[in-house]
């Protein structure tokens, strides 16, 4: 879990290498086109492994809990007293990510559409699901994810004169869906009339129109079902069962979700979009999710290859911690490098690959701060 973690943080961290200026000055090298979008999240429909970062955290969030509970219990801790424990992770968790997105800002951002903000949202929600039995977890994310995609399905479809340009979308943008797929179109959706309304409640500096990349504060509603997959897969691995029976399920529940969302997207019943976080999205991800988990434990658990994953488990211990370092300080670390080592440090092998050494040399720095923090047993917690 540790090692799988590590390696969603590691991705995260890993945007400072700038592959896409690379590419950009590489047209024609598929290469670099490759790095370029599999560190880059898709324009909307479909799925790249940068977009897979925030649904894996979100995961590993509910694979986490099963375990957080068995110890806080083991400690001798009520229900009454995790309860309480869990509503303020909640609050820590939301009021950290309107923290890290009103950096640099006039006042605070208040916005609900980042990582952590959407998982302290949904995380009250999960934490009572996990005291429950297994059935009911299966319930609550059928429930939860179906009447979901219902309220979209039922609310009206922007019309022909819907004005797509004040709301940040160009009219004739290639991505607009039409028919019945057209219910979750960039801006023009549910989530986007709640967020015009519940977002200016809160002191702005101007009226809130629209996210410019899409995204939603009800996107925490999908994102708990994710969560919830998380859960059950924990429940599965915290089990008492051989480590066969556990792979077997969890590779099950990769086919199943994958199959069932690629399906839904296929037959116009509900999109694949990472941005608005639709229903199938939940299942895809979560699928993809549910593999990248069997693999690590076939590797580390089953298999006990550890040694190799040292380095994404000194991140993974502290994710909370490389998640604000390389928020905070990938600025400040890159200004101290030139300051230091001159301004053309970075500039041995041209010009169109400064970027990317500086970069790499960005991303080792808050590695060893986190081996560092790790060496001494420095783990941020909520």
């Amino acid at each position: 879990m540790d090692a799988y973690r590590g390696f969603v943080m590691f991705l995260m961290m890993a945007e400072v290498l700038h592959f896409g200026r690379v590419a950009a000055a590489y047209p024609n090298s598929a290469f670099w086109r490759f790095l370029d979008f599999n560190t880059s999240h898709v324009d909307w429909v479909g799925c790249s492994l940068h977009d897979m970062i925030q649904p894996s955290f979100s995961f590993l969030v509910g694979v986490a809990l099963p375990f957080s509970i068995a110890s806080r219990a083991a400690k001798g801790q009520s229900a009454f007293a995790m309860t309480g424990h869990a509503l303020w992770r909640s609050l820590i968790l939301i009021l950290l990510g309107v923290f890290l997105r009103s950096v640099g800002r006039p006042q605070s951002n208040w916005t609900f559409e980042d990582t952590l903000t959407q998982i302290g949202l949904g995380y009250p929600f999960l934490f009572v699901l996990g005291l429950s039995k297994p059935r009911v977890q299966f319930g609550a994310l059928l429930v939860l994810l179906f009447g979901y995609w219902l309220a979209w399905a039922l609310y009206p479809v922007a019309g022909p004169d819907f004005d797509y340009a004040k709301v940040g979308v160009p009219p004739d943008w290639a991505h607009h869906a039409s028919g019945f797929a057209a219910h979750w179109n960039k801006n023009g959706n549910l989530g986007a009339a709640f967020d015009q309304w519940f977002l200016n409640l809160f002191p702005r500096a101007k009226e809130f129109i629209a996210n410019g990349g899409g995204y939603l504060t009800l996107s925490f509603i999908p994102t708990l079902g994710t969560m919830l997959l998380g859960l059950i897969a924990g429940g599965w691995l915290k089990g008492d069962l051989p480590h066969k029976t556990k792979l077997k399920r969890l590779l099950l529940a990769s086919a199943v979700c994958l199959t069932l969302a690629t399906a839904l997207h296929l037959l116009g019943v509900c999109p694949i979009v990472k941005r608005i976080w639709t229903p199938t999205w939940a299942l895809f991800s979560g699928g993809l999710c549910f593999l990248f988990m069997a693999g690590f434990y076939a590797v580390v658990d089953a298999r006990g290859w550890k040694g190799w994953s040292f380095p994404l488990v000194v991140i993974g211990m502290n994710s909370i911690a490389a998640y604000c370092i390389a928020h905070l300080w990938d600025g400040f670390i890159a200004s101290s490098l030139k300051t230091h080592l001159g301004p053309n440090a970075f500039q041995l092998f041209g010009e169109t690959f400064a970027p990317m050494f500086q970069g790499a040399a960005v991303l080792l720095a808050l590695w060893l701060i986190l081996f560092w923090m790790y060496r001494r047993k420095l783990f941020l917690r909520v």
